[in-house]
């Protein structure tokens, strides 16, 4: 009976040192931030996405994953002002030809893998999920005591968003929206 209480009260404190050393940080969704930029032959356009919701998992202080959910509906364009096509470019990027936000609300953001690289900076390689087609991506994401950021590009042809892309159509001219769009990304938790 000694020794089953003596394993019992080793089990506990093992119990708590996992549960201490393990630590999900919820993201500030209305503090938190994603900046696009999307570039064409004419010029480029700049906004903004917010967060549905989102997470970063630490264990012993070490960044060990995490996912997001992004409101696609909340796109909006932040280099136009109302009356200069700032709402019809916003519509654009929400319908078919790019986001669909009707039928796909949300994209999502899974880290499937994260390096340590440098000190509080991360290789991280997770699976992106826009329109329902999921694929890798991976970037270095720096974290602070209550913040992390990153910038990265993405090819949008991966995801069925071929509008007037010049690798997929021929004799688009200046019309031409090039594949990849940046992004940057500041977290507060």
């Amino acid at each position: 009976m000694k020794n089953l209480k003596t394993i019992a009260v080793a089990l506990v404190v093992a119990l708590s040192t996992i549960t201490a050393t393990a630590q999900d940080k919820k993201i500030n969704t209305s503090s938190s931030k994603i900046s696009w930029v999307g570039k064409k032959v004419t010029g480029q356009h700049s906004g903004t996405i917010s967060f549905k919701e989102g997470v970063l998992n630490f264990k012993s202080g070490k960044l060990t994953g995490g996912n997001f959910t992004v409101d696609m509906n909340s796109v909006e364009v932040t280099d136009l002002k109302a009356g200069e096509g700032k709402e019809k470019l916003e519509g654009h990027l929400k319908a078919a030809d790019f986001f669909g936000t009707d039928k796909y609300p949300t994209a999502k953001l899974v880290f499937k893998s994260v390096k340590a690289k440098s000190a509080n900076v991360y290789t991280v390689t997770a699976d992106l999920t826009i329109k329902n087609i999921t694929k890798p991506v991976t970037f270095d994401l720096t974290v602070n005591k209550n913040s992390a950021s990153t910038a990265f590009e993405v090819d949008r042809t991966k995801y069925g968003i071929e509008y007037n892309s010049g690798s997929i159509f021929d004799g688009l001219g200046d019309r031409v929206i090039y594949d990849n769009f940046e992004l940057a990304v500041n977290l507060v938790f």
